[in-house]
This record gives C-alpha cells, structure tokens and sequence, in this order.
C-alpha cells in the first residue's frame, strides 16, 4: 500500500513562500538581530510591516550603519536627533536589549543620559554602550576627549543583567550595598577607569556577578577578586607604565579564565578550585617572557585543569626547574598550544607533555615571534626529540599554505612523521592549511586497521584526498 505524506508537513512547506507569510512574531524576532535604522526601513515595505519596528524588543543605535554627512560633528548631530526622534515614538515596551555605538562629546552628555535613562525605565535586561567603536573613528578627534560618565546610580533596583561599557568613566553613589543590583550576571568594561575600591564597590552593588571581562583598563594597583559566584573571567590587555598591577584571585567556583597581555607585578592564585579552562597570552617577545613566566608557573595551583591554552617557550621555562618535583597536569585532556616546529619549539613541546600523561587532543597554532629562537648548545642541538602522548588520540594542526614558508613547511613534515613514529594510540592528525586568514579544507591522516604486514610510520593514511 502506498504511503500518503503527511498533510501537516506539506501544507507547512507549501504555505510559507516568501517572508511576508511568515507570523508576526517570528518577524519581529528576525527585525531584532538588525541595527534600529535597517528595522525602521522595513516599515516602507508594506502596511503589514509598517507597525513592526516598533515592537521589535531591542534597539541597536548603529553609528557605523548611519549615513554620513559633510563632516563628522554634523553627522553626530544628525545621529543623536534620530535616537531622540525614536525613543519618542516608539511605545514603552519592556526592552530586551538596547545597545547605542556613538562617538562621544561633552554636548551630548544630556542626551546619552536621557537614553540610558530611558533603557532602564523599559526595564532593559542588557545595556551596552560603544563609545569607541575603533581607532578609525578617532584619526581627527582631540587626544584629551573627556569620557561619558556613566550614572551607575540610575541602574538602583533595576532588571539589567548584562552591562557592557566601553570608554566610559563611573561614577558610583556612596552606599553600593543598597543598589540592590541582584539581577546583575554579566559585566564587560572597556577602557574604564577604575581603582582598586572601584572594584570592590562594583561586587558590593552586584554580588552575583558570574562573568566579568576588564579589557584594557585602568587605574588599579592591587586588583584583588574574591567572589564565590564568578564562573568566567577574562583580564585583557592590561598595560600599567606608570605602576605593576598586583593580581589576586579568590573564586572557587571560577570555570574559565583567560589571561591576556597582562603586565602584572605579582600574581596569587589563592582559590580556583573548580577551575576547568585556562588560557594565557603575552606577547612572544624577550622583554615580555618574564610576564608570561609569572602566569604559567601558577599552574601547579590549579593542577586539576582539563583544557589549557598556551604559547610554547616551555624550553625557556625549564619545568623541573620551576615546579615541584612531582607536579603533573594529570586532569589535563585537551591543550591548545600556539607553536612554531624548529628544534627549540619541539623540546619545548616535549617538556610540555612530560608534564601532560593523560592528554587526548592537541590543537597547535601558529606563533608569532617578534624575535629568532634563542640559539641552542651543541648538547641541546643533538639532545633526541621524545614526545611523550600515551594517551594522545587527535592532533589538530594549523599552519600556512606551502610555498608561503618553505621552512616552515619542512619543520611541519618532519613533525608530523615524529608524530607518526611515536604517537602510541594517536587515532588522527588534522592538517589546516591558512591562507590570507582563511582556513582551507583540511587534510585528515587516520591510522589504519593493525596489520601484521603495516609498519608503525605507515599505518597513518590520507583520508579523502585525491588520487596521484
């Protein structure tokens, strides 16, 4: 008996022809991923679309989408009418999302007030202000531009639970224990000032706080962190000329951190018990190894780690020199290295994952370094290269196309038959090949079925690649 199809499935693929079927809900949710300009433009479509915009529960106030004007100050002006004109028509909705990128000027302080102001008063579960969208914008500003100077109390009692700023200054009210910031999970601050009792305030007005990025602030000597609710946290690009920072980590419920480009004075990892993932990078250059030997000798305090991302210039380190002797990431399964393939980053590999029994994958990444490796003695030169994985079944590499770095392309062959030889249960090796900043296809070795007849170098095959 022959089978009918389903009616239901038919008459909804059927139905549905072009976007203009589709509910309205849906496409609202569809008008919320765009800049409020774009969604606004819709309502010229049709009558059905006409009222859209204006229920669509986020706005994104999008400098870069707006159309420029003669010069830079008329279009600000222009920009800032356009906010003015759509917060007054638009209805007061709860608001998902607002989010406003504006090149900032002390005239237009009232007005991105009266928008901060008005995201709060619809109850704004994410706030997020850019006022520095990149460099590009700023070629033609003044150098000493003061910044917005966010009104941290207007956010007292409110519903936000992700606050983003960039380039902003804060100003916070005398008594933060009274904010009663509980719904507050998620704070991103770029180029923010803040002192160390900034800090400390911010955790007073927002105790549940579970994921917390500081980019490229400044202003602190002794950042010190102790929160039993943060699970995330990212510190990036912390440069302090005039003083060392001083960080002290207090989390035992932390999950994730990353550690990037941060020049510190000291570094004490007191509690980080429950940490899973940690990734570090400092620029690869001589003058900065002492800032990244700061953070990789706090491994052994956080030896229970299962993912680790890591630059190589463990030959430098010397790991038996600097842990204790029977430190081991023995937690350790997956690690992210970022490495070059010469004779000083193999033994810098291969003490690595001495210290790593029970790795299972490993993501290498190319290494950018500023300066040559160091030169090696006649014992290191000729010193074999061990690779110690007994449990590494995938290797993925990353390296640029041939023919950009013939060097390079001999180092990476001459690796991936050491793998061949001495990965004991390694079940695959991924080769992706980067060009102009695009990964290519890749290229997939997978060990065959054992033979008695198959040598060890042997058994890993090219999967899926054309036939010569």
């Amino acid at each position: 008996m022959e089978e009918k199809p389903d009616a239901t499935a038919t008459a909804t693929a059927t139905t549905v022809t072009n976007i203009n079927d589709l509910p309205q809900d849906i496409l609202i949710h569809i008008l919320s991923f765009l800049p409020t300009l774009d969604t606004i433009t819709t309502s010229l479509i049709s009558t059905k679309w006409k009222p859209l915009w204006s229920l669509v529960p986020s706005l994104n106030f999008s400098y870069t989408h707006f159309p420029p004007y003669n010069n830079f100050s008329t279009t600000r002006q222009f920009f800032s009418e356009f906010i003015d004109r759509t917060l007054i028509l638009k209805p007061q909705l709860p608001l998902k999302k607002f989010r406003l990128e504006f090149i900032y000027e002390d005239r237009y302080g009232y007005h991105v007030d009266s928008w901060v102001r008005y995201a709060i008063k619809n109850q704004v579960l994410e706030l997020d202000l850019d006022l520095f969208i990149d460099k590009s914008f700023h070629i033609f500003e003044p150098e000493a531009k003061p910044n917005y100077d966010f009104p941290f109390s207007a956010l007292r009692n409110s519903k936000v639970r992700v606050l983003k700023l960039c380039r902003c200054d804060l100003t916070l009210p005398a008594n933060m224990e009274s904010m009663n910031l509980w719904s507050m999970n998620e704070v991103y601050f770029d180029q923010v000032y803040m002192t160390d009792d900034t800090v400390l305030d911010l955790f007073k007005a927002c105790p549940n706080i579970e994921v917390l990025k500081f980019e490229d602030c400044y202003g602190m000597e002794n950042l010190r962190l102790c929160s039993e609710k943060l699970k995330r946290l990212d510190l990036s690009s912390f440069y302090t000329a005039e003083r060392e920072l001083h960080l002290e980590l207090d989390c035992p419920n932390l999950v994730w951190l990353n550690i990037d480009c941060f020049e510190m004075g000291q570094f004490c990892v007191k509690n980080l018990s429950s940490l899973v993932e940690f990734h570090t990078f400092i620029v690869h250059g001589l003058e900065y190894y002492g800032q990244w030997c700061k953070v990789v000798k706090q491994l052994h305090r956080i030896a229970h780690i299962k993912h680790l991302v890591v630059q190589n210039w463990w030959l430098k380190l010397a790991p038996k020199d600097v842990f204790p002797k029977d430190f081991l990431l023995y937690n350790l399964k997956h690690l992210e290295l970022q490495t070059g393939y010469t004779t000083y980053d193999l033994l810098g590999m291969a003490a690595l994952l001495e210290l790593c029994p029970n790795l299972e994958t490993m993501n290498l990444d190319p290494l950018y370094k500023i300066v040559e490796d160091e030169s090696l003695s006649e014992e290191l030169l000729n010193k074999p290269i061990n690779l110690f994985m007994p449990n590494l079944k995938e290797v993925r590499l990353k390296a640029y196309v041939p023919g950009q770095n013939q060097n390079q392309n001999q180092f990476i062959s001459q690796f991936v038959s050491l793998l061949k030889k001495q990965g004991v249960v390694l079940e695959k090796i991924v080769l992706v090949s980067l060009y102009n900043g695009m990964s290519l296809p890749p290229v997939i070795l997978r060990r065959r079925p054992p033979r008695a007849e198959v040598n060890e170098e042997s058994s890993l095959h090219v999967e899926g690649s054309p036939e010569r």
